[in-house]
């Protein structure tokens, strides 16, 4: 799972309407908005692990915490482990088992060369896309939306 704190799949109260006709298209498109809010943060989940790795190494539970600390992103270790493998089989991370003091041991991921090539690159198109789009966004974000009925 993947989220946003306060997104549009958060705990934050609704709206409800009575009207059958509104409330059906209503639903559906915030069911489409989610869906794409889901895949805007898909996409740029690469981009973040690889940003909270820049510092230094983490094992998983931090590389978690850093993401929702940093851009309010939370996600399932079910999402990210997968995902720091297939990381690490693209040779973006590397990984080491290290005893910790609680007596068990961790698994600590930290950025490759390439990793870090990889996520300065990603970083520079992500500026550059985010800044293009921002300008075209610009009307949007003094217009106001339309009053419901």
């Amino acid at each position: 799972m993947i989220g946003f704190r306060g997104s549009a799949g958060s705990d934050s109260p609704r709206r409800v309407r009575t009207d059958q006709s509104d409330s059906n298209s209503s639903a559906a498109a915030r069911n489409g908005a989610e869906k794409w809010e889901v895949q805007l943060r898909k996409g740029c989940l690469e981009l973040a692990i690889l940003a909270s790795l820049w510092g230094g190494k983490l094992y998983g539970l931090e590389i978690l915490r850093r993401l929702e600390s940093g851009s309010d992103m939370v996600i399932s270790e079910g999402t990210v482990y997968p995902l720091l493998s297939r990381l690490k089989s693209l040779a973006l991370v590397e990984s080491e088992w290290v005893e910790s003091d609680g007596g068990h041991p961790r698994k600590y991921y930290r950025l490759t060369t390439a990793g870090k090539l990889r996520a300065i690159e990603m970083a520079r198109v992500w500026s550059e896309f985010s800044s293009s789009l921002s300008k075209l966004l610009e009307p949007l974000a003094k217009a106001k939306p339309a009053k419901e009925k």
